[in-house]
């Protein structure tokens, strides 16, 4: 997929999250939270700018959701002892969450694309696609990203009038 389908598919995959921190209060964490997934959610896509490293790569398997979402962890993990905003631990697993939510989100929209994704690499050669459009279609892309922000704004709207106390 390109830039608009890798937007709305982390505002998919993020909505549930930024709901539920919504409908409990922390205005604030929903919102950079959603921002960091959207934010972080081409981040795969390095691959095709770092010469010898194939595309779909590297870069698209859960080794490198688990290493995004550890440095994305870390640096909530910093920001929190430098401006001691609360919880370090809280904030760490937050930082981990929502960096594996960004590439999550790309493995899964790339994985609509006839050429997939092989996320368990080296472990495993298991080669997955669903193959429902390709990456260069502009109507799916745009299609994706209207889903999201759908989605969003609908989860954001619930859980707005459902708060938990």
């Amino acid at each position: 997929m390109y830039k608009t389908g890798h937007y709305g598919a982390a505002l998919l995959v993020y909505a549930p999250v930024g709901g539920a921190l919504l409908a409990a209060g922390f205005e604030a964490a929903a919102l950079v939270g959603g921002a960091v997934v959207v934010g972080l959610s081409g981040l795969p896509d390095v691959d095709q700018r770092i010469p010898f490293v194939e595309h779909r790569g590297p870069t698209h398997t859960v080794c490198f959701l688990v290493l995004v979402g550890f440095v994305v962890g870390a640096a909530a993990v910093a920001v929190s002892q430098a401006t001691s905003v609360g919880q370090t631990a809280v904030l760490g697993a937050f930082g981990f969450l929502v960096g594996g939510l960004a590439v999550g989100s790309h493995l899964l929209a790339d994985a609509l694309t006839p050429m997939g994704i092989t996320p368990f690499r080296p472990f495993s050669d298991a080669h997955y696609t669903v193959s429902l459009t390709r990456a260069d279609n502009a109507v799916a892309n745009y299609l994706l990203l209207g889903a999201g922000v759908l989605v969003t704004v609908a989860t954001a709207l619930v859980a707005g009038s459902y708060r938990i106390r």
